[in-house]
């Protein structure tokens, strides 16, 4: 399997266990974040900011010719 599906998965059974609106919210925002940037998803979470509902959405992005992939971590409102 390739390692974004496995994430994907991972992501998958992670917000299901969260509530079904929360679920729908940052799995929308997360599959949004990793096709703007073309990044694996490491992982999504949510919680509050400055008390809004935030996702966080962590991705691996790869490097230019010989760097090493990046971790990218994007805050997203719901």
């Amino acid at each position: 399997m390739k390692m974004s599906m496995i994430a994907s998965m991972f992501l998958a059974s992670t917000l299901l266990s969260a509530t079904p609106s929360l679920a729908a919210d940052c799995s929308a925002s997360a599959q949004q974040v990793v096709a703007q940037t073309g990044g694996q998803l490491l992982s999504a979470v949510s919680g509050t900011k400055s008390g809004r509902k935030v996702c966080t959405i962590t991705v691996l992005v790869k490097g230019n010719s010989y760097q090493r992939p990046k971790k990218m971590s994007v805050t997203v409102p719901q």
